[in-house]
């Protein structure tokens, strides 16, 4: 018998739990992306791309398609997605996991300012420095748009759209990046402070370790809570969990 398993992804974690997937004869998976990057990373197998048009959606797409089991592989800010996640299994009667990457850790010699909102992040520039490296993704920059004494290093995938910080230079990268390219970027800009997410992983790391060694206080956005699902680190764990959940 196969088992459908539906993979709400977009992070390099769910494309590698789709490839340990895709092929075995006891599933079929598909992979769900937001579709918010416009050439986005694509995983092994199916893939679908597009919202489900909230908890409501994704539980008739669950009931629709018999999926036996789901895994929220995806950011750790997608909360919107992950609430629905949630809501949805309930009501379709189908079990959830949430694989979700470590957050990072604060080492020796950081200068971290941990806040709840990018709001708060804002409010928490005017004691830190004016010229601030702002990689908190695209759809969030009209927080800091009324910030006019402060200059923007912006680095998103995509362009952003309008409002945005009046005074900001935009670069448009993916990483994974460096830590001599991000000490470079810094210093070359100037910035002396940075605002960032704590997205976790090894990707986007390297700012940290450079804002380390520059000495350049970073602000940084606390995750959204989950709650309601079983949760793991690795993908190895993920594939345990649906043996164990499939199996039964």
């Amino acid at each position: 018998m196969t088992l459908r398993v539906l993979l709400l992804g977009g992070t390099a974690e769910a494309r590698a739990l789709a490839g340990e997937l895709v092929g075995r004869p006891d599933l079929a998976v598909v992979s769900s992306l937001a579709g918010r990057v416009r050439n986005p990373a694509l995983p092994a197998g199916e893939v679908r791309i597009g919202g489900f048009g909230g908890a409501d959606g994704l539980t008739d797409f669950l009931r629709a398609s018999r999926v036996a089991a789901v895994v929220d592989a995806t950011h750790p800010f997608a909360s919107t997605m992950s609430a629905s996640a949630v809501a949805a299994t309930a009501r379709a009667g189908v079990p959830l996991l949430v694989l979700r990457r470590p957050g990072w850790q604060p080492a020796e010699g950081d200068r971290w300012h941990w806040v709840s909102t990018l709001a708060d992040a804002a409010d928490e520039l005017g004691g830190l420095g004016e010229r601030v490296f702002l990689t908190t993704g695209r759809t969030g920059l009209g927080t800091f748009a009324g910030l006019d004494r402060h200059w923007f290093l912006v680095r998103t995938v995509d362009p952003p759209e309008p409002p945005m910080p009046a005074r900001m230079h935009l670069v448009l990268d993916r990483g994974p990046y460096t830590v001599a390219g991000e000490r470079a970027l810094i210093t070359e800009h100037g910035i002396d402070v940075l605002v960032t997410k704590d997205s976790g992983g090894e990707w986007t790391r390297p700012k940290l370790v450079a804002a380390r060694e520059l000495g350049v206080p970073v602000v940084i956005q606390a995750r959204p809570l989950i709650s309601g699902a079983p949760s793991v680190d690795t993908v190895p764990e993920a594939v345990s969990w649906l043996d164990r959940m499939l199996g039964s």
